[in-house]
């Protein structure tokens, strides 16, 4: 086969999710409107949370954070897609595609951490609720969302690094709707062996760390409440996590059955369709299980619109 330099590399192909061009119209109004309830529900969350007192504490400071990486990690995404399927062009520039990988693994990542530094404060809140203010000062807050940052940033360089010195072959599509770092290295015609090594181990630390993290503050904060007294005490503290544990189980759920299920058996259509789940529909779905679940932010979004009205 033949063999293109990296310096060669000026563009690549996105098959997208269907081939079936009398699907397009339709995807294009639903891909479009996931966005846009995405985008506007995430916003409204960030609005409401800004401009009620009531609502400045860490877990909501912590949850504007994650508002903030869902918008993102959806925008890496849908909106080239969106503009591909309405203008009938599949292709995507190789600097192009880099920067769509790596905002993608940057947001991606950052979910993942937010998730885990939201675990840990309602483990303070409920294991440790009178030292609660002393712990969760406003400091270590700011400090907890840089540290995910940054280690979020970390990972997405070093996906970076990794991909930018494949060579690629003549084949340069990718049966996905963005530039997916597996696929990238299922074209890649150089040796990929200790990459994927690589991939596996900084998928295992930075994604299995935290999910360690959520799953001891979850041990931890089960076995408080179970041996609290009263029925109404135990009621109240599992209200309290319970809708951060739906999105911790949509966010890592959709994300691991995706990667299990292309592992177990590789289908790029398949995985293309899947793949909706965790890089679009997870993002829209957390303002609603949020604002539906959660008495604070219904409060607050009735005062808003009271005094909008």
């Amino acid at each position: 086969m033949e063999l293109k330099n990296l310096t060669r590399v000026s563009e690549f192909f996105l098959l997208g999710v269907s081939d079936d061009l009398e699907l397009q119209p339709l995807l294009l109004g639903l891909f479009l409107s996931m966005y846009l309830v995405a985008v506007l529900g995430n916003m409204l969350i960030i609005l409401t949370v800004s401009s009620d007192s009531h609502l400045h504490t860490p877990m909501y400071f912590f949850l504007c954070n994650l508002s903030l990486a869902d918008i993102g990690f959806i925008s890496t995404t849908v909106p080239k897609m969106i503009v591909g399927i309405q203008t009938h062009s599949r292709v995507i520039s190789y600097g192009g595609c880099l920067t769509q990988m790596s905002f993608f693994i940057l947001f991606g990542c950052m979910d993942g951490m937010l998730l885990t530094v939201m675990a840990y404060d309602r483990f303070v809140a409920i294991c440790h609720p009178l030292h609660y203010s002393a712990i969760m000062n406003p400091h270590l807050c700011c400090f907890l969302v840089l540290v995910s940052f940054f280690i979020s940033l970390l990972q997405s360089q070093l996906h970076y690094l990794m991909v930018s010195q494949l060579s690629f072959c003549a084949d340069l599509e990718i049966p996905h709707f963005f530039c997916d770092p597996s696929q990238l290295f299922n074209l890649a015609c150089s040796d990929t062996s200790t990459n994927e090594i690589l991939i596996y181990f900084i998928g295992a630390i930075f994604g299995g760390v935290p999910l360690s993290g959520v799953l001891f503050s979850y041990y931890r904060i089960v076995s408080s409440i179970l041996r609290m007294p009263s029925s109404g005490s135990k009621y109240k503290a599992f209200s309290t996590c319970g809708s951060h544990l739906s999105v911790v189980c949509l966010f890592y759920g959709t994300g691991l059955g995706v990667y299990l299920s292309s592992a177990v058996s590789y289908s790029p259509k398949k995985d293309a369709v899947t793949s909706v789940m965790y890089t679009v529909v997870t993002p829209m779905l957390n303002p609603f299980i949020y604002s539906l679940r959660n008495r604070d932010i219904k409060s607050a979004l009735w005062r808003m619109v009271r005094r909008t009205v």
